[in-house]
């Protein structure tokens, strides 16, 4: 986890990618290397999901490549066989993250109240997913629950755009954030991967200003 954890922190932000079809993932992945953020949480929301990381990880493999909502063990097994690096899932699901512990599969389970949290240090984990970020409370809930919990660290998804990431990012409680609004859905069904290795570059110039004020 630690390694996992160090690049996450370094990358600051984390794409998450929605992929319907698995000829965008090399595309894709030469975009988001292009901008200097060789990083994606492909999401197993599609049925593309599973070939799509196997191809990015084949193909760029200096790309660091996770699995995000993740529901089952089989999409555990399926995920990490393909290639995937790490696991997100959107909530706590104990099964799963029992699984990924037992696997030394670094995991990274969605928390969003102290219940869950304890869940989660009390299985060791050191990094959580806060998600829905923003329509949870954002920053300011982060902030109260990580103060009992003084070894933890977030990672919020869900809301986290180029507007607000410095709100994020400021708080020593977040690891790095979630966001998508660099491979906006539209943009990879239309092939516009140069325009996403624009916004990639934009967002990899911005976590780097944010970090230096």
């Amino acid at each position: 986890m630690g390694e996992v954890a160090e690049k996450i922190q370094k990358m600051g932000v984390v794409p998450v990618v929605v992929l319907n079809d698995a000829k965008d993932a090399a595309p894709l992945a030469k975009a988001l290397c292009g901008g200097g953020l060789p990083c994606a949480e492909v999401t197993f929301r599609t049925d593309a999901a599973e070939e799509s990381i196997r191809m990015m990880t084949t193909e760029y493999p200096e790309m660091f490549v996770g699995a995000g909502t993740v529901l089952t063990i089989d999409q555990v097994d399926r995920a990490v066989n393909a290639g995937a690096k790490f696991i997100v899932s959107p909530g706590f699901d104990p099964e799963i993250v029992d699984y990924c512990l037992e696997k030394n599969i670094p995991v990274f389970p969605g928390c969003i109240t102290p219940s869950e949290v304890a869940q989660a240090v009390k299985r060791g984990l050191k990094i959580v997913k806060f998600f829905p970020a923003e329509q949870f409370g954002g920053v300011a809930t982060i902030k109260a629950m990580a103060a009992p919990y003084v070894g933890l660290k977030f990672m919020p998804t869900g809301g986290v755009n180029a507007k607000n990431l410095e709100s994020y990012l400021s708080c020593d409680k977040i690891i790095a954030c979630g966001g998508s609004w660099m491979v906006k859905g539209d943009l990879v069904r239309d092939g516009k991967f140069d325009e996403i290795q624009k916004m990639t570059e934009e967002a990899v110039k911005l976590v780097a200003d944010i970090r230096s004020r």
